[in-house]
């Protein structure tokens, strides 16, 4: 056994305050076991000059206030305690000395409280320290085990015990240490305040299974029946581990699906669904279910469960493979470029499994891949005939989805052949029709006469828009015995074109001729002539037009809910008549104006729009002669 004689704190200060003030100085708490004895240490000082012949002292219990008749513990002079503790109480040190030390044998419970010691130097020099020990009467050993317990972390576990009765020494033994460690003893250590305890020390390496270990300390006094046991449950902190998760999950867009995920540790982990870096479910708990009712295609993917406390983490992923129709495609690219420029455009979509992807122009397919989730078209050096709506479609055993988006292709104005002069009576129209992107502007110039008229001058010129297609009327009045040379400008950012209108005059000089009634006849002629050509084209139009059909392209590329039109339908057609109509209709005499030309500069054939166009100008030019 190991013994430690620091020099107590208390005695310091007594030693430094010889010099004549009233003070005392005792431990503030002191503790023994029941059954045993306890020593309180205890020193006092009064001031040199008293001088007395005699110390007396007095102990008492709970008060320091005689008035108040406190339990008498020890008293010098008289030696009257109270009852409680005759034969239990005797003082250790010498009064004379200043030492005030009791001692208290056969403790029990009833003895637990505040001591308090009154000097006595005869006369009126009595003083009452307020300075007091309290006794705490035990009966189970101490167990210090260390506020953290780590797993892999070695600890130190100490029985501390108090070691403060002179008769009886306590030994000490560990309970319940087997597979931990061997203790050690280290002895008996005087405290700060005077008092000793009997340490024994326990040092081990816990591991995860350690945790709620039940660690035990024995306090016996030999040569006595007095034995007590304290015991103490170990708190070991690990990290998480993931013991419970599910394997790899397929289902069907629509379904029902719970995801496990259960972890063992030390406190409880924090278990957290989450799905791309978004956390779905979280709670602290051994294990947590994520479901998933009706699973959308946007629930597929990585699902993974993280577990964590202040001591680590560990986490596990999940794959839920949802299988679903495509999404409907989304196109990225250029949608607007300069003629010639190389344009690119991607065409992407997401399904379980991957779609059939195809772009396509009035129903030609330009590009298409086979369980693909992304479709590159590039178009080298574009043309104004790319110009237009296009469309992406994406389909699998799932479903089928499409997205339109449009083409625009900007190039310097074009101005067509059809683009004339005509004469009617004393009025001259000239018509100029260009094709242009962006939008261009036109301006009708009359070299003879030195004068430009802009297509902001409403009086004189109505431009409308269609398409591409800008038409331009401008309308002279008086003009139609010397009709003059009018030239069509048109400009934008790429460039400019400028056109002499070719006149058509011969007609005027033969309605002139035939005056008003033979107008009537000319006109009905007219009129039955451009109806037959306009019936026979369609018909033709209609017996010749392509469509598309199973035999030219992958059945999968199309269903129903798909109509695909490179020409207008009748309805179309009908609202281009109107706007034709209300075009030349803005000016009070309208002339005869042949209008049906063709595309020859295009290379294709008069569109069914230009007969139309032809038979309301012939229908028009009746109502008018009538």
């Amino acid at each position: 056994m190991i013994f430690l004689t620091t020099l107590p704190l208390f005695w310091i200060m007594i030693s430094a305050s010889r010099g004549g003030h009233w003070g005392a100085w005792m431990p503030s708490s002191i503790s023994a076991f029941e059954g045993t004895c306890v020593s309180i240490p205890c020193r006092f000082d009064f001031p040199d000059e008293l001088r007395p012949a005699v110390v007396h002292g007095v102990w008492y219990f709970n008060s320091p206030y005689p008035k108040n008749y406190p339990p008498v513990v020890f008293k010098s002079r008289t030696q009257v305690v109270h009852e409680s503790f005759q034969g239990r109480s005797r003082l250790l040190g010498d009064l004379g000395l200043r030492n005030c030390t009791l001692l208290l044998s056969t403790l029990s419970p009833e003895l637990g409280g505040k001591y308090y010691f009154r000097g006595d130097l005869g006369g009126y020099n009595q003083y009452t320290f307020s300075e007091h020990s309290v006794l705490d009467i035990i009966n189970t050993p101490n167990i210090v085990v260390p506020p953290e317990v780590v797993a892999g972390s070695e600890v130190e576990v100490s029985c501390m015990v108090p070691d403060n009765c002179p008769e009886l020494r306590p030994e000490l033994s560990w309970l319940g240490h087997e597979g931990l460690g061997e203790p050690t003893v280290l002895g008996r250590l005087r405290e700060d305040e005077g008092t000793w305890v009997q340490v024994s020390l326990l040092h081990f390496v816990p591991t995860r299974e350690a945790n709620g270990h039940r660690l035990g300390c024995q306090a016996a006094f030999p040569n006595t029946t007095l034995q007590f046991e304290g015991y103490a449950s170990l708190d070991v902190k690990y990290p998480p581990v993931i013991v419970e998760m599910n394997s790899s999950v397929e289902a069907i867009e629509g379904s029902h699906v719970s995801l496990l995920c259960g972890a063992d540790s030390n406190p409880p982990p924090l278990l957290t669904w989450m799905r791309d870096g978004m956390v779905l479910r979280e709670a602290v708990a051994e294990s947590l279910y994520l479901d998933l009712e009706e699973v959308t295609p946007g629930e597929d993917g990585v699902y993974a469960c993280l577990a964590e406390n202040a001591y680590g983490q560990d986490n596990r992923t999940v794959e839920l493979n949802v299988m679903y129709a495509p999404w409907k495609p989304t196109v990225n690219g250029t949608m607007v470029a300069v003629e010639g420029e190389t344009v690119s455009i991607l065409c992407s979509t997401q399904s379980n499994p991957d779609p059939i992807l195809t772009i396509f122009k009035e129903k030609q397919i330009l590009a298409t891949v086979i369980y693909e989730s992304q479709l590159q078209l590039e178009l080298p050096a574009v043309t104004p005939e790319d110009d237009g709506e296009y469309w992406c479609v994406a389909e699998n055993q799932y479903g089928q989805t499409g997205t339109a988006f449009n083409l625009s292709v900007e190039f310097a104005p074009i101005i067509l052949l059809e683009s004339h002069c005509a004469a009617a009576r004393d009025t001259v129209q000239c018509l100029c029709v260009v094709k242009a992107n962006p939008e261009p502007s036109v301006a009708f110039e009359l070299p003879s006469r030195n004068v430009t008229v802009n297509e902001t001058e409403r009086e004189f010129v109505y431009s409308e828009r269609s398409g591409l297609l800008l038409t331009s009327i401008l309308t002279l009045r008086g003009q139609a015995q010397a009709p003059p040379r009018v030239i069509c400008t048109s400009r934008n950012l790429y460039g400019t074109q400028s056109l002499e209108l070719p006149f058509q005059g011969a007609h005027r000089l033969m309605w002139a001729k035939i005056g008003p009634v033979g107008a009537v006849v000319a006109f009905a002629i007219l009129i039955a002539i451009v109806c037959y050509i306009t019936q026979t084209r369609r018909k033709k139009n209609i017996t010749e037009s392509p469509s598309l059909s199973a035999g030219d392209n992958p059945h999968v590329l199309y269903s129903p809910e798909f109509r695909i039109s490179g020409a207008p339908d009748k309805y179309e057609s009908k609202r281009r008549l109107g706007s034709e109509r209300r075009l030349l209709g803005l000016r009070g005499e309208p002339p005869e104006l042949d209008l049906s030309y063709s595309h020859s500069d295009l290379g294709k054939q008069p569109t069914k729009d230009s007969y139309t166009l032809t038979e309301e100008l012939a229908e028009y030019a009746e109502i008018r002669v009538k």
